[in-house]
């Protein structure tokens, strides 16, 4: 059976997920990132997440290369920043707030959580690499906030209860 591709993402867009920034610097120290939903914890002891990256696009080889990323999981407010991000050039900074810990990676200020994490293991997944890594340090907001979701193709949110 041949599988269709849009026909294939369409059906995986029936999965609601919720919407990351991966940040990470280049090798001349620049700050590079990406929008990504194809983020998961995978253990919690020790504590690890992985999300995949795409090979065609421009930053991959920051990710590639480097041993550090941040996962910044964004609030039901910051969908510009998710597409700020979703594009390719050195704008998608501009007005973007953050800091750095140890590894100097980019923690985008005002998401509901931000992991720092060290490269544990890389693995080949077809036309994207699947990169895990061994949360160091993290921060979360434990108040009532919501996360920015994506479905079927469009942004929504989590509703009232």
């Amino acid at each position: 059976m041949t599988i269709n591709t849009r026909e294939f993402r369409n059906a995986h867009g029936c999965f609601a997920t919720g919407i990351t920034v991966i940040t990470a610097i280049d090798d001349e120290g620049a700050p590079v990132g990406l929008t990504a939903n194809s983020f998961t914890s995978l253990s919690l002891d020790p504590p690890l997440v992985l999300f995949c990256v795409d090979r065609s696009i421009k930053s991959f080889q920051a990710f590639h290369s480097n041993r550090h990323f941040v996962v910044n999981i964004l609030r039901d407010d910051q969908e510009h920043l998710s597409r700020q991000f979703a594009k390719s050039g050195a704008a998608k900074w501009s007005g973007v707030e953050f800091a750095t810990w140890e590894t100097g990676c980019p923690i985008i200020k005002g998401c509901i959580a931000n992991f720092e994490c060290e490269v544990e293991s890389m693995f080949e997944g077809g036309d994207h690499v699947i990169i895990v890594g061994k949360v160091n340090r993290m921060e979360f907001d434990p108040g009532d906030c919501r996360p920015l979701l994506y479905y079927r193709g469009r942004y929504s949110g989590v509703a009232e209860a």
